[in-house]
């Protein structure tokens, strides 16, 4: 594994790994890594003749600066975590990255207008502002993003329409710890019980697909919830698979997702579930 610091140098290396006919795949992330990460870059070392991992906080997609504060930064485990599964670690600093403010302004559409659109505004701006660098850069044949994160992957594929990308955007399943509980680098912040407790979100989740119509589902989500003094729910919502809209039947020809943010104390965390 070698790690790349500059723009000019990853370049410099993706360029000549392609000119020598080597496929590339690439897994963007913030750090503070973990087995749902691994399961990406894994993927992509099996899929791939040289893989590319960047490692970066991109504060441009924080609207929140208590969350960017917060958020671990944890190069070193990262770097000992990934070993011989890829190729190439691009870890710049936020100076390298952006010289200067973007000012990048993009109109996703309604994949991105709606749940974590409207609860972080700007969050998906400042994604589509790093990842199209991430892959113009790289131009990876292939790039992988966790489900966990459904509507980014959404917004990512949106993007690299509009600016003529031609990666193939590869959605990987959900990683879950031994309880349920969708792995992320927030939960390393819950405390024992918390973590404990948050398992219960999934469970929520997977008792709701017993209800054949979406007005059962979404009530016994929300009751559910309520019942736990821990969370505080933010949205459950109901959505085409594909559009991202408001699914008010679960007789749909793309298949209908549920979407839930809790928060668990000041722990923001997501999970989804697919229904149909």
């Amino acid at each position: 594994m070698e790690i790349v610091n500059t723009v000019e140098k990853l370049i410099d290396i993706a360029v000549r790994e392609r000119a020598a006919g080597k496929t590339i795949g690439m897994v963007p992330t913030m750090g503070a890594l973990h087995e749902g990460h691994i399961s990406l870059i894994r993927r992509a070392h099996e899929e791939n003749d040289v893989v590319f991992c960047s490692i970066f906080v991109n504060p441009v997609q924080f609207n929140n600066a208590e969350d960017l504060a917060k958020y671990p930064r944890t190069l070193e485990a990262d770097v000992q975590l990934i070993g011989d599964l890829a190729d190439y670690v691009f870890a710049p600093t936020v100076e390298e990255v952006f010289p200067v403010a973007p000012t990048e302004v993009y109109d996703f559409g309604t994949v991105a207008n709606v749940m974590e659109g409207a609860a972080r505004p700007g969050h998906f701006n400042g994604v589509g502002v790093i990842v199209r660098r991430l892959l113009e850069w790289v131009r990876p044949h292939k790039a992988y993003f966790g489900e966990k994160d459904y509507q980014q992957i959404a917004v990512i594929r949106e993007m690299c329409t509009q600016c003529r990308i031609f990666a193939e955007i590869v959605p990987c399943p959900i990683v879950r710890e031994p309880n349920g509980l969708a792995m992320s680098s927030r939960n390393r912040r819950l405390s024992v019980h918390e973590f404990e407790t948050s398992a219960n979100i999934h469970r929520i989740l997977e008792e709701s697909k017993q209800f054949d119509n979406v007005q059962e589902i979404k009530r016994f989500v929300e009751t559910e919830i309520a019942k736990i003094p821990e969370f505080q729910l933010d949205y459950f919502e109901l959505a085409d698979a594909q559009t991202l809209l408001t699914a008010d039947t679960l007789d749909n020809p793309h298949g209908v997702m549920g979407f839930i943010t809790v928060y668990v104390g000041p722990v923001r965390l997501i999970d989804n579930v697919k229904y149909r």
